[in-house]
């Protein structure tokens, strides 16, 4: 990843994230949060919001098992 470049955030419906270069076309499966800037404020941001890093899924099942 370039330091200098502008990042977007993208979340995939897993609610997992990634970093992806501003200029270019959000890939399939994935959406723009909302969140644009530098790498490290980009990677600030991912850190604040994805505290759980299971997949959907999994903690979806992992739920319906506990209840």
């Amino acid at each position: 990843m370039d330091d200098n470049a502008r990042y977007q955030v993208l979340r995939n419906d897993e609610d997992q994230y990634s970093l992806w270069p501003a200029n270019l076309e959000v890939p399939e499966g994935w959406h723009a949060v909302g969140k644009e800037g530098t790498k490290d404020e980009c990677s600030a941001y991912v850190d604040e919001v994805w505290t759980d890093m299971r997949p959907r899924s999994l903690r979806e099942r992992m739920d319906n098992a506990a209840s």
